[in-house]
């Protein structure tokens, strides 16, 4: 079959077992041409470092691994492009980091003309973290940064929709096949921000999440970014690997502190104990950049402050009662409170009703509440 350059690329990028470092190695002894990797006899291919006998089969054997023109036809279908390291477009900030992918999938028509800045955290957060991401978001995007996150659920959702709202570009990085929408309640999200900015993988149609591809996805998401901010982590979250590769590839790394006594704050917490930049407004990240009087930063509206809380009006000894239960970030239910505080069903429900409407409490989608 003669292959030209882009569906050469194409295919080494969805060959199984062979990762992106083995891809380079592979472009560079053979003159940065993806055609003569694919045309390579088996000697040729296993003398290059890391390529052993079942990697050179693969190669040799491209046509029964991978079914071409079936991708093609997808990526039409799905209104997307593969996006190769030697295109124009290709995001300029990834080819410097030591494995880059050869390729991306791409929706969306952003053209990656921005300096890009990560903003990633916990799935499960607070309403804290979520006004933060939103309020860093909206703040960074109008000081001439594309924002670029996950499309996971929690932080990386509320960053991408504070972008979109404040009328800039995003960009999602999946850990998924294009076609894959994970998690499935981010299909609008999905959608808004390929329509205004670029959702991007390196992974072939079909591609589930799995570990690994979560790491990868990670990789990229720091690697495509001048800065990484984690907001609201554990110490063994996804988000401190990202943070990780960020240390890596030479990236500003900051993080948002939070409630000592929170464990969705921890990892925030020691990525400052071992030198990450603390954040408590958008200016703490602007004056780390160097190069910023160079983007010429249109500032609109006021800056977004990170929340504080509001001490309110005096409580009802009932909801003083029902408010301790929250301290330390606690989401519970009607049911749980019933427990925790010893009184009964219905004057649990008027205090939660009272606290909720004086801005203490907001109430979740899954029916619990936490303290705002």
């Amino acid at each position: 079959m003669n292959l030209t350059a882009a569906q050469a690329y194409l295919v080494l990028n969805a060959l199984p077992n062979i990762g992106p470092v083995n891809l380079r190695r592979l472009l560079a002894a053979f003159g940065e041409d993806p055609v003569a990797v694919l045309a390579a006899p088996a000697k040729a291919l296993e003398a290059v470092k890391g390529v052993g006998p079942k990697t050179s089969a693969t190669i040799v054997g491209w046509e029964q691994v991978f079914d071409l023109a079936r991708e093609e036809a997808r990526i039409a279908k799905a209104r997307a492009k593969f996006v190769t390291c030697v295109d124009e477009h290709y995001p300029a900030a990834l080819r410097e980091i030591y494995d880059p992918p050869i390729g991306l999938y791409q929706r969306g028509d952003y053209t990656f003309d921005r300096p890009g800045f990560a903003i990633v955290g916990s799935r499960k957060t607070t309403l804290y973290g979520q006004k933060v991401a939103h309020a860093l978001a909206g703040e960074l995007t109008r000081a001439g940064f594309c924002i670029v996150s996950g499309l996971a659920r929690g932080i990386d959702s509320h960053a991408h929709q504070g972008a979109l709202d404040a009328g800039g570009p995003t960009v999602g990085v999946l850990g998924t096949g294009m076609d894959i929408i994970y998690p499935p309640e981010n299909l609008d999200l999905y959608r808004q921000t390929a329509a205004n900015g670029a959702v991007v993988s390196e992974f072939p149609f079909g591609r589930r999440a799995d570990r690994q591809s979560f790491a990868m996805r990670n990789r990229i998401v720091a690697g495509m970014s001048q800065g990484v901010v984690v907001i609201e982590s554990d110490v063994a979250g996804g988000s401190m690997i990202t943070a990780r590769f960020a240390g890596e590839q030479g990236r500003q790394l900051f993080a948002v502190p939070g409630r000592i006594d929170q464990p969705t704050s921890a990892g925030c917490h020691q990525l400052i104990r071992d030198g990450a930049t603390l954040v408590t407004c958008v200016d703490d990240i602007l004056a780390e950049f160097s190069y910023l009087d160079g983007l010429k930063p249109q500032r609109i509206g006021a800056q977004a402050e990170l929340p504080v809380e509001d001490e309110g009006p005096p409580m009802a000894p009932t909801e003083a009662k029902v408010m301790a239960c929250f301290a330390g970030g606690a989401q519970l239910g009607p049911d749980e409170l019933v427990g925790l505080t010893g009184l009964g069903i219905s004057e649990v429900n008027t205090a939660l009703m009272m606290l909720e409407l004086q801005r203490r409490l907001a109430k979740r989608t899954d029916g619990r509440y936490e303290a705002t």
